[in-house]
């Protein structure tokens, strides 16, 4: 029995490889996203920029006073928190519409499903490196340390966009088939920026810091927090991400694999 064959010809496989060769077009939908969402702006994507720049000083002081930690030390730590859930919370958002939104694209043209998940995190991966400068200034501003633990800022980062890729795959194949889940993501992901280490970090809290590990954002946020604050991420959050990056990508290919014949019909 050719079972490495039988792989090869999957339905999963042939889209999959077929969207790889479709990658410039994957970059140019995502980019025109971006353009088209900032259409006639003067700013463009840098509102984006101001809107979180001013909410993170603006919150820094205001929460440092309130849980007296000094700005120094809170104000850092709330900004990248914040770049992060931006980040975050906008792929998971906007997954469980991924196919509806280019169901007029999907139905006209013959292109791999598989290009649209990518997209969606490609347009999101670009947002955040409008953010990103941000916590430049206010690192300068209050003196973050930057050592060799900052460089690893990029295979954290690199991580954390594979685990948003393949959640993207999943959400947006569920959300194509049950168009409740949009409202459902919706109205748990306010409640999911409480319970995660956005404003604080896990060891603010000393009385519920093992009780907040049990929540998997506390993990994705704090691998690539940690470097940005020029900390190497603890092992225990680094092998959490990779576990649940090799579970979350068998269980993306399963899923594409078993449904994607249906999700024209779904949409």
């Amino acid at each position: 029995m050719d079972v490495a064959g039988g792989w090869r010809r999957s339905p999963a496989v042939k889209d999959i490889t077929a969207g790889l060769r479709c990658w410039p077009i994957i970059s140019f939908m995502a980019l025109s996203d971006v353009r088209a969402r900032y259409k006639r702006s003067v700013l463009g994507p840098l509102w984006l920029t101001l809107g979180t720049a001013f909410g993170s000083i603006g919150l820094g002081l205001l929460w440092s006073e309130l849980m007296h930690i000094p700005a120094a030390q809170f104000v850092p730590t709330l900004t990248a928190g914040l770049i992060l859930w931006q980040f975050i919370a906008g792929v998971l958002s906007e997954s469980s519409t991924v196919y509806a939104r280019q169901s007029s694209v999907i139905r006209n043209l013959s292109l791999p499903l598989s290009i649209y998940p990518p997209q969606l995190v490609l347009r999101h991966v670009v947002n955040l490196l409008h953010n990103l400068p941000i916590l430049l200034v206010v690192g300068l501003l209050y003196g973050l340390p930057v050592g060799w633990a900052t460089l690893l800022v990029v295979p954290a980062l690199l991580l954390l966009v594979l685990n948003l890729y393949w959640v993207c795959v999943v959400v947006s194949i569920l959300g194509a088939r049950f168009r409740d889940l949009e409202h459902i993501i919706g109205a748990v992901l306010p409640l999911l920026m409480f319970i995660s280490p956005v404003f604080y970090r896990p060891n603010y809290l000393p009385f519920s810091e093992k009780i907040l590990w049990f929540n998997p954002l506390s993990h994705a946020i704090e691998l690539v927090r940690s470097p940005l604050l020029g900390h190497a991420p603890p092992m225990f959050v680094v092998w959490a991400n990779l576990g649940a990056l090799a579970a979350g990508l068998a269980l993306a290919f399963w899923l594409f694999n078993d449904k994607r014949d249906r999700i024209a019909f779904w949409i």
